[in-house]
């Protein structure tokens, strides 16, 4: 997530980060393992459809940091280069 600090390469939230699947603008999706799964879910099966490699491995607390956000995040995704 390092590389995602510029303004512009990452959408946050559960939200945005499915759009951004959708559209085929996401390079690599992050997902919280503390995030409900409910709603993420939905965005690891695009992932899964689209062959975007999907990261488990921080919490929301440090997705959130990860970020630059003030509060937790579910979810974000790196944004391929345009």
């Amino acid at each position: 997530m390092e590389e995602a600090h510029s303004p512009g390469r990452r959408v946050t939230g559960l939200r945005q980060t499915q759009k951004a699947v959708l559209a085929g603008r996401a390079e690599r999706v992050f997902l919280a393992k503390d995030a409900d799964p409910a709603r993420t879910e939905p965005i690891l099966q695009l992932c899964r459809q689209s062959g975007i490699p999907v990261d488990r491995e921080l919490t929301m607390a440090r997705l959130g940091r990860a970020c630059r956000i003030e509060v937790g995040c579910a979810a974000a995704a790196e944004l391929k280069s345009p």
